[in-house]
């Protein structure tokens, strides 16, 4: 009788779970909104009190051992930055003060594919740049591409594994990609440019990079502007087609590392130049779209490219494990002058970098020589493994009444913000403006490079089997340029009727 009731209380349980269709975090509580981050305001910062957006990314930086969770395969390289321009009154940060040379470390990477993958796949690529400044390490950590698939930290573990292989056969598949993408309409800028030519490099040194984000600026005065930043490559733009990338990968699936060394110990030293966009808070009204937003440019109409400096590779690593595969970038390692703005992407990225870093390398990774910062280190963070940084006396804690005791400067103070009296929230960005510069880039590209970004386009598309996806994807990219989506629904056999009953019915 008893077991009979133990069976049958295991069979409603059961009946119950399977059921139970809503989110709930890693302790069983119901997830209110899964795709917004807690804010201040629809565009303030976010609140470390969102313990489900915490929670969310803790356990997505701890998914792999010990590969990064992105960026898995990389190639690294040493060099200079001279400063070359007068922007003090923006800033206030030392490195880019006009004729100063500061020591870099760059890696470059592929971002969903493992470390052993090829260098020739469709995928956005890293450009992460360490400033060795004599403020402390400042990292400017990038892509070839300048604007993202998401606005929200929230949706950053969601994007990732749906790009990754299944968890079921181990297999990448574009149903898993666009049936994420499929209620995600910010991501049509993103994917046009992904699926253009600019997803396939032809190597590292020919691709410019980009920081994605905006950043704020802080001049001595305490004065805030909001700015973004891109690297263009003195050795010209070089991407392959789909055609080319296939033959390349044939040829040598590690071309971009090789290409990358081999120029580098010739003596071909690959440069770039880096030009830095500024707006002020008070014009941010005035746009149609979200200066904080990464899915959007800048125009230049808007926010002229000022040139801040060059940066020049010369010197291979002598060993890739330690210095490759070891250095550890992140958008919160900055200096005086440079701080994060209200963008809720960077604002999770922030947390999620050290994070992972500390996961995948350790407590004290900012202790190995690469990812050491060259001024001296004077910290009461202590101890941990493979702690080798000096002790500062006895009084390691801070306040002391002793004469030894460290002290703080006020005048590196953060940069005061105005958000006062506003409710917090969880809600989209204001003024979203999801397709307009999608449609933009479509324009501006050539006749040839239309076709073959409509050709990859359609080769993943082709492969979705639910075909009501794929639809509201070519919705997507109509909304975005009429001649985008006719021709791609032309090429899927989709009529326009079908797609634009499926894009209002959603």
């Amino acid at each position: 009788m008893v077991k009979n009731i133990l069976i049958v209380t295991f069979v409603l349980s059961s009946l119950s779970l399977s059921a139970q269709r809503n989110l709930t975090t890693n302790t069983g509580a119901p997830i209110g909104d899964n795709q917004n981050s807690k804010t201040i305001g629809r565009n303030g910062q976010v609140l470390m009190e969102d313990i489900h957006l915490i929670e969310k990314l803790a356990a997505f930086d701890r998914e792999r051992i010990p590969e990064r969770v992105v960026h898995a395969r990389g190639v690294g390289a040493y060099g200079e930055f001279t400063a070359a321009a007068d922007v003090t009154p923006y800033t206030k940060a030392s490195l880019f003060q006009n004729g100063k040379t500061t020591p870099v470390f760059v890696r470059f990477s592929t971002v969903v594919h493992g470390s052993g993958s090829p260098e020739t796949l469709r995928d956005p690529r890293g450009f992460a740049v360490k400033f060795y400044t004599d403020q402390g390490n400042y990292d400017l950590v990038g892509n070839n591409l300048p604007v993202f698939f998401i606005r929200d930290a929230m949706k950053f573990p969601d994007m990732v594994h749906a790009f990754k292989p299944s968890p079921i056969n181990n297999k990448q598949d574009p149903n898993r990609v666009f049936d994420f993408f499929y209620n995600i309409p910010e991501a049509t800028h993103m994917l046009t440019w992904l699926y253009s030519n600019y997803g396939t490099p032809a190597n590292y040194r020919q691709m410019d990079g980009f920081g994605v984000h905006a950043f704020k600026w802080v001049n001595a005065a305490g004065e805030v502007s909001y700015v973004k930043y891109t690297w263009k490559s003195q050795q010209g733009v070089e991407n392959f087609n789909t055609a080319q990338a296939e033959q390349k990968q044939g040829e040598d699936f590690q071309h971009a590392t090789v290409d990358l060394y081999d120029n580098i110990r010739a003596g071909h030293y690959p440069a770039w130049q880096l030009y830095v966009q500024i707006i002020n808070a008070k014009d941010f009204d005035a746009l149609d779209f979200n200066p904080l937003d990464p899915t959007k440019v800048w125009p230049e109409r808007i926010a002229p490219l000022k040139l801040l400096g060059k940066m020049t590779l010369n010197r291979v690593p002598d060993n890739f494990f330690q210095e490759v595969e070891q250095a550890a970038f992140s958008p919160g390692t900055l200096v005086p002058g440079i701080e994060p703005s209200e963008d809720k992407l960077l604002q999770g990225r922030l947390f999620s970098y050290f994070d992972t870093q500390r996961y995948r390398i350790g407590a004290n990774f900012q202790q190995l020589p690469v990812n050491a910062a060259k001024v001296p280190v004077v910290t009461h963070n202590q101890d941990g493994a493979f702690a080798m940084r000096e002790t500062h006396g006895d009084v390691n804690y801070q306040p002391s009444a002793s004469k030894n005791t460290l002290t703080d400067d006020a005048n590196f103070k953060y940069a005061t913000d105005t958000f006062t009296k506003v409710a917090t929230v969880q809600q989209k960005i204001s003024k979203p403006n999801d397709f307009t510069q999608a449609g933009e880039l479509y324009r501006s590209l050539s006749d040839q490079d239309k076709t073959d970004l409509i050709n990859n386009l359609v080769a993943d598309l082709q492969q979705v089997k639910d075909k009501d996806v794929a639809r509201k994807m070519v919705g997507y990219f109509y909304m975005a340029d009429q001649d985008y989506g006719k021709r791609l629904a032309a090429k899927l056999n989709f009529s326009r009727a079908d797609v634009e009953k499926l894009f209002v019915a959603h």
